[in-house]
């Protein structure tokens, strides 16, 4: 059971005269509070599954950026330069996040707190943006230089797709943690009014 608070907080209540509460608990079955229960999805930060998307997107933006800079010639276009820094900025938010993901894990700890979950909803929207946005500029480059001008005899083509590709894998991956932390933030929003 996920409860929205770690601390349980004691109430001064008078207690029910003891042939009314079992009236009481006859007539209705026993509810959870409202807005105490927090479903963990799978993909949510602090779950394994959230992990492996985590994990996933760093392998996937690490290929990328190993795929382009190992080509010589890839300082000469600011696209690939572009993608090239989305992809760091995606390892270095990427593994940040699993090591929060993980420490959670073995505390088995939620993390459902809003400022927290805000923090990874404008972290992932930023990356998202960023590294879908340095893919489709190196796959403009790299589609000129492989149809239009007919030059990839002298430039590193299948290094560029590649890294093109894992951008574009890397932008897709991040896209459910995105989401996920997006309606947790509206959730808690709409919760919080």
């Amino acid at each position: 059971m996920f409860a929205s608070r770690p601390v349980v907080h004691p109430m001064e209540v008078a207690a029910p005269a003891p042939a009314a509460a079992n009236q009481a608990q006859q007539q209705q079955p026993p509810q959870q509070p409202p807005g105490v229960l927090m479903k963990d999805l799978p993909g949510m930060p602090g779950t394994p599954s959230g992990l492996a998307l985590r994990v996933t997107q760093l392998l996937l933006a690490a290929i990328s950026l190993a795929a382009m800079s190992s080509t010589s010639d890839f300082a000469s276009v600011s696209a690939f330069i572009y993608l090239i820094a989305a992809a760091i900025l995606q390892c270095v938010w990427s593994l940040s996040v699993a090591i929060v993901d993980i420490y959670a894990l073995l505390v088995k700890r939620c993390l459902r707190n809003r400022r927290l979950v805000t923090l990874f909803f404008i972290g992932d929207m930023i990356t998202c943006a960023g590294t879908f946005s340095g893919a489709c500029a190196a796959a403009g480059i790299t589609v000129l230089i492989d149809n239009d001008l007919n030059i990839c005899s002298e430039n590193h083509c299948s290094s560029f797709q590649t890294a093109v590709a894992m951008g574009f894998m890397c932008s897709f991956c991040i896209a459910p943690s995105f989401m996920l932390n997006f309606w947790s933030v509206a959730s808690t929003r709409v919760l919080a009014a």
